[in-house]
């Protein structure tokens, strides 16, 4: 893999506010006043003003472009301004790229923001209806015609062959639901707020894509998010406590397709995550033991047992028995299964929540975060650490 050498991005640059809209099914208003809500939310909780601002960050899929979300929350001139592609893999991605800009001095203060009517306008788990001739685009000339029309569809066909491996049942997959459900009880914000389910639940609700059933799918919503990022030094002298980005990566592997890289040599991983696990223990310096809490990206069930293996948590197809034991915290805000879908950006906030001591489901002396984005494609992963930890 290229990038052998150990980085020096690490406790250079600090997440240091937090900002989102509700989260709901229908949010009556424009994709850009959510994102407009959300940036001005994370500013206010960082202490910061529009004029403070230099730099911004979103994905690719995007209706309200940087420089629009820009002019409409007052801000002024931008020195950087990025888009990170691939869905949900961008989640982190965003972070990671807003802390270089800071710590090469390209920016000082940079806010990342994803903002969308998920819900009630474009839905991504709708599927492929229509797109533009592309190289990316007729790769799934060789999954539509067979019935592969949806994201439940394409991961179905990885958590199938799983399963068989390792001589499990979808059952396996009910113990990330049960949690993620169970912390979203605690959590006001949470669509699914006071809403728990058990394993019985989730057994009995109905097959969306064989063996994913609907509580294994992530929902579909309507909100915004939005995350500041500024030097440590700055960090140190406004209001809340520093949640300091310890490692950043980005990673794809081999052979990779966006959710549909059913041609690599085996199926019962994640490569592309295993790239980031390892980049982002090498430059940390830390290993799964040393984390506190895991914010894993959950729009399918089987994609976090994944996870949890390529960063060492457990071997392979030991996570289904690793997450019924609740041998890691994961998930407190309750996931894009039970607090919201918005692409991970939510995930990276619920860390700052741990780190500063304020989730609804905290962790006793949580200093260490990870928070991982989205899976079956190009990724991107962070750990975030108390200061001085």
């Amino acid at each position: 893999m290229s990038g052998r050498g150990r980085g020096s991005l690490g406790g250079r640059a600090a997440v240091v506010g937090i900002g989102a809209t509700e989260f709901s099914k229908d949010s009556g208003r424009s994709e850009l006043k959510l994102a407009v809500e959300a940036v001005q939310a994370a500013l206010d909780d960082a202490g910061l003003a529009p004029a403070d601002v230099d730099g911004m960050v979103t994905f690719t899929m995007d209706t309200s472009p940087e420089i629009t979300v820009a002019q409409a929350a007052g801000i002024g001139e931008l020195s950087f301004f990025s888009r990170v592609h691939y869905g949900g893999g961008a989640a982190c991605a965003t972070v990671h790229q807003a802390a270089l800009a800071v710590a090469t001095g390209v920016a000082e203060v940079v806010v990342c923001y994803r903002a969308f009517n998920e819900r009630s306008g474009r839905r991504f788990g709708s599927g492929v209806q229509r797109r533009e001739p592309s190289a990316e685009g007729a790769a799934l000339g060789w999954q539509l015609p067979f019935g592969l029309l949806t994201p439940a569809s394409w991961v179905a066909m990885i958590a199938q062959r799983y399963l068989h491996t390792y001589g499990l049942t979808p059952d396996a997959f009910g113990h990330v639901a049960v949690t993620d459900r169970r912390h979203a009880a605690n959590n006001p914000a949470a669509y699914f707020h006071g809403k728990p389910i058990t394993l019985a639940d989730h057994a009995a609700s109905r097959w969306i894509a064989e063996p994913l059933r609907l509580l294994d799918c992530c929902q579909e919503t309507d909100g915004g998010q939005a995350i500041v990022v500024t030097s440590v030094e700055r960090a140190r002298d406004l209001a809340k406590p520093p949640a300091v980005i310890v490692a950043a990566a980005q990673g794809a592997g081999r052979n990779q397709e966006a959710m549909t890289s059913f041609y690599r040599d085996e199926l019962t991983g994640l490569p592309e995550m295993g790239v980031v696990a390892r980049r982002l223990w090498r430059d940390s310096g830390l290993a799964a033991g040393d984390i506190d809490v895991g914010i894993i990206y959950d729009h399918f069930t089987p994609f976090v047992l994944m996870q949890l293996e390529e960063f060492g948590f457990c071997g392979p197809g030991e996570a289904a028995d690793f997450v019924a034991a609740d041998a890691l915290p994961l998930n407190t805000h309750g996931g894009q299964l039970g607090e919201a879908y918005l692409h991970g950006m939510n995930g990276i906030a619920e860390a700052v929540r741990q780190l500063r001591g304020t989730s609804v489901n905290q962790v006793t002396g949580a200093a260490r975060a990870l928070v991982t984005a989205g899976t079956g494609v190009p990724t991107s992963g962070l750990v975030l650490g108390a200061d001085g930890t």
